[in-house]
């Protein structure tokens, strides 16, 4: 009987987790790397939306377009891409003008208000740019697909629809729930250090 007590002893031992003491300089050098990626993939972001821009641009200069519905449905789009490419500059602003090791607290209360702006971008702020783009191309279809056959005017409208509605919902759900938990996490981390840079004050 004293053997099996001993086992089960051992074994409860065996299932309790090691509880890992990080050290702070460790913890803010992952969060440091964490806040770099960040900022590396929103200034990406806001490069793809400015090339997005000249290439739409390009395509209004170079191209002759008789219909005023399509320089309206172009002109749209371009206003639309540049609103959102400003909005995503301010947003990336509030991440990378504030270093952490120079002021934890108000590095922490700019990477909430970044959460919270993501939160809006993902919500309110895309929905606006949905519909004003899908308004932009609807407005430049007109004339082009006048001079496309019917199968290929309704592949292009089924195909741009599809695309739509594909980043509107599965595409914007799963960016929103990553950047969610990346951004939650950012925050603890960085909580965590401050605690412990206070406690060993």
């Amino acid at each position: 009987m004293q053997e099996f007590d001993h086992i089960e002893a051992l074994w409860a031992k065996a299932k309790h987790t090691v509880d890992v003491k990080i050290s702070a300089d460790e913890m803010l050098r992952q969060a440091k790397k964490d806040v770099s990626a960040i900022r590396t993939k929103s200034l990406l972001n806001i490069l793809g939306m400015v090339s997005s821009i000249f290439a739409v641009a390009a395509v209004w200069i170079f191209l002759d377009f008789n219909s005023i519905f399509t320089h309206l449905g172009i002109s749209i789009i371009v206003l639309s891409i540049a609103v959102f490419t400003i909005i995503l500059y301010n947003n990336h602003r509030v991440i990378s003008r504030t270093d952490f090791t120079e002021n934890p607290h108000t590095f922490l209360l700019n990477l909430k208000l970044y959460q919270i702006q993501r939160h809006q971008l993902y919500n309110r702020l895309y929905w606006f740019y949905a519909v004003s783009l899908s308004m932009g191309m609807a407005l430049y279809f007109v004339e082009i697909l006048t001079n496309l056959t019917p199968w290929l005017q309704g592949l292009i409208l089924g195909l741009s629809f599809g695309w739509i509605v594909l980043c509107s919902t599965i595409i914007r759900k799963a960016v929103m729930k990553r950047d969610k938990e990346r951004i939650a996490l950012l925050i603890e981390k960085f909580e965590r250090v401050s605690k412990q840079f206070k406690d060993t004050e």
